[in-house]
């Protein structure tokens, strides 16, 4: 039997980025922003950023205000209005401010029986034909294609496997992004080494 997302879980929006007012007192708290870079680190649990130098890492955008203001927490599920795609919030991303672009996720306690899995829900929402095919239904016919907290709220899941199974399948999928992502950063090394070779070489 199908179920909404909006039964199992709570969806908050992040926070309107224009609402923000920003503030120059020395006790307001800065916040910096969770970016769209930030999901695929969270799907691989790759730091992308730990490969930049220091300057290039100060470049995450902030803002100091007083407001009160929509943060991450560790285990958060974020969706992104934008790609379409879920994660599941690194420790690194912690505090992080997100904005209306983003969904925090929060499964509601349920019995065992028809509780679905975090990882479980981020596969499905990253991979399921049926979630994809609702999805970009409700983008025909828009001038912006952007996805909406409703077309979310209004997902229909099919019946889950039992809750060990969805556990089983959520982790093999996460294992599986983090060692492709870790392939492609050996190919991305191997040819950059062999490209000084080369230089080096012709010199």
């Amino acid at each position: 039997m199908a179920k909404r997302l909006s039964n199992i879980a709570e969806l908050t929006s992040g926070s309107p980025q224009f609402r923000i007012t920003e503030s120059t007192a020395p006790d307001a708290p800065a916040y910096s922003f969770y970016e769209q870079s930030d999901i695929a680190d969270d799907l691989t649990g790759i730091d992308s950023r730990h490969d930049m130098s220091s300057s290039a890492h100060n470049l995450r955008k902030q803002v100091r205000t007083k407001d009160s203001v929509k943060t991450l927490g560790e285990n958060d599920i974020i969706f992104s209005l934008i790609s379409g795609e879920a994660a599941i919030i690194r420790r690194n991303h912690v505090g992080l401010l997100y904005t209306q672009n983003y969904v925090k996720i929060t499964l509601r306690a349920s019995n065992r029986e028809v509780a679905v899995a975090a990882r479980y829900l981020v596969y499905l929402l990253n991979n399921d034909a049926n979630v994809n095919r609702q999805l970009h239904r409700g983008l025909q016919g828009s001038q912006v294609l952007k996805y909406t907290v409703k077309q979310l709220s209004e997902l229909k899941l099919q019946q889950s496997p039992p809750f060990e199974t969805q556990q089983l399948i959520g982790n093999v999928y996460f294992d599986q992004l983090r060692l492709a992502a870790l392939r492609h950063r050996v190919a991305d090394n191997s040819s950059i080494l062999i490209l000084n070779i080369m230089k080096e070489a012709l010199q």
